[in-house]
């Protein structure tokens, strides 16, 4: 699914749609390259880190244990900022290299 098909796909007004965009061992974990959350309004990223614990369990949990997240190409440095309708919420675990 490209970005521009699924940012169509409009969610209530008191819902919040993100793509989630998963990396190395996020997308292990899943399964899945990348996938449409929905959230309520005014969710945080935490909000749906949570969310994303739920629908996928213990595998991804421990990931996310230990990734960084960048909201529309920006990195998260507060987890309580507020997810954006229609944005990119990508999931990176450690990356190992020097």
């Amino acid at each position: 699914m490209t970005t521009s098909a699924w940012r169509t796909e409009a969610a209530a007004p008191h819902e919040t749609t993100a793509l989630v965009r998963y990396f190395a061992s996020a997308r292990a974990a899943t399964g899945v390259d990348s996938e449409v959350l929905t959230v309520p309004a005014g969710a945080s990223v935490a909000d749906a880190v949570a969310a994303l614990r739920e629908r996928h369990g213990a595998g991804l949990s421990t990931v996310l244990d230990a990734a960084s997240f960048l909201l529309d190409g920006i990195a998260v440095r507060d987890t309580a900022i507020t997810v954006p309708d229609g944005a990119e919420l990508d999931v990176l675990p450690p990356f190992a290299g020097g």
